[in-house]
């Protein structure tokens, strides 16, 4: 009786230390995208992997997925403009995101092109503005148009 007593016991103190070093906050409840794109939760609608595509200084394409959180509405993306003088957009018509969907402005290119004080290696503050009169603000890196997953997106 001794014996199983023991041995219960050791299995407990044996599971109870892995168990008891794990805490709250663990890196995998956290959002973490390991990507070269800018991503921002905060409002109705996610802005995820932001890019500026640039294939020459001063010039370049916004492009990003724009993900709706209302099942019951849809969203219009409006417009992006740099938070200060430095950096303009080009007209664009609105873009309309279904209740619960996606768009990627990639793929068709939306052909959003930014013109200003910047090139690729650079981060350029944006502020995105929805039909709904929301606003959000994103620092977004300039990646070039040269290679990889960008390669050809900047339309300007």
């Amino acid at each position: 009786m001794q014996h199983r007593l023991l041995v219960s016991s050791a299995l407990v103190v044996a599971l109870a230390a892995p168990l008891s070093s794990c805490g709250f906050d663990y890196a995998t409840d956290r959002d973490y995208t390991p990507g070269s794109g800018a991503n921002t939760r905060e409002g109705q609608v996610d802005v995820l992997s932001a890019v500026v595509v640039s294939a020459a200084r001063g010039s370049g394409t916004f492009v990003a997925s724009l993900s709706n959180n209302s099942d019951d509405s849809e969203q219009t993306f409006t417009a992006v403009a740099g938070q200060d003088a430095t950096v303009t957009a080009a007209e664009f018509d609105p873009i309309t995101i279904p209740a619960g969907g996606l768009v990627n402005l990639a793929d068709p290119p939306a052909d959003i092109v930014l013109t200003g004080d910047f090139e690729a290696g650079d981060v350029v503050p944006l502020t995105f503005d929805f039909g709904t009169g929301e606003r959000v603000s994103l620092n977004v890196p300039v990646v070039s148009d040269e290679t990889g997953y960008w390669k050809g997106l900047d339309a300007s």
